[in-house]
Order: C-alpha cells, then structure tokens, then sequence
C-alpha cells in the first residue's frame, strides 16, 4: 500500500510540473548550412564561421541534442526539395525551429554574406539568431 501512494503521490507531482521542463526528442532547434557542389573561398568562409560560431557558443545544446547543425549539398539526389521549402537562391544558413516532430518557424540568415567580411559581426549575428531560436524553442513559442 505504501507504494502505491508513494507512485500516486510522485505522479501528482509530475503532473503539476511545467511541459518545459520535459523536452521532447523531437524539440530542437536546427542550423543549416545549404552550399552547391561547386564552393567558392567565400562558401567555404561562411560554412567555417557558421559552424565556429554555433560550436564555441552552443556547445552544451549541441552536445544535448536542441540545436542540430547540418551542411547539406543541395545538388545532392534527395536535397533539391529544400530549394523550394526555404526558397534558397544561393549559399545560405537557415534555422529551424522544430516542435513536436514539425518545423513551426524558419528564418534564412541573409545577412551572412553582408556581414562575411567581418568575422566578429558574422559570429554575433549567428549567435544572437541561434539564441533567439533556441529562446523559442523553450518558451515553446512558434512566432
């Protein structure tokens, strides 16, 4: 008997507990880097910054799996669908935000080519993007 109030009790516990502290496996955040087969220095330049910036800044969320960071070669058979989806005209990085196993919001991060001579401000617009993704991502937010 003690353990079955023992289980109802941890059980009414859990169930006044915020859904946000239960994260499922398909909420995350994801950052791609789309490219072509063909890159030039400056494709090449914005994949090694992307990835830097979400590394040195999102390593725990990387390691827990809410921020997933993909490179994907849309030439490659399989790929051509994001062209449509995210309405690519060129190298881009785009993030997407994922709820329940479906993307709810995504944002193309145009200004990576404005910002590719300035390193500094290239990171700083990765990562306060990213943030504000991953921000959603716990609010549960789909704005």
């Amino acid at each position: 008997m003690k353990k079955i109030s023992l289980c109802v009790f941890i059980l009414s516990i859990i169930c006044f507990l915020p859904s946000s502290l239960f994260a499922q496996d398909d909420d995350k955040v994801i950052a791609y880097y789309f490219h072509t087969t063909f890159r030039c220095s400056s494709c090449h330049n914005i994949e090694q910054y992307t990835e830097e910036a979400i590394k040195n800044n999102f390593a725990k969320e990387v390691e827990t799996g809410e921020l997933v960071y993909k490179v994907i070669n849309i030439e490659e058979k399989g790929n051509e669908h994001f062209v449509q989806d995210y309405k690519l005209y060129t190298k881009s990085v785009v993030l997407s935000l994922i709820q329940g196993g479906k993307e709810v919001r995504f944002k193309n991060l145009e200004q990576v080519w404005q910002l590719l001579r300035n390193k500094d401000k290239f990171y700083q617009y990765i990562k306060n993007e990213t943030q504000g993704f991953l921000d959603s991502l716990r609010e549960g937010d789909q704005l």
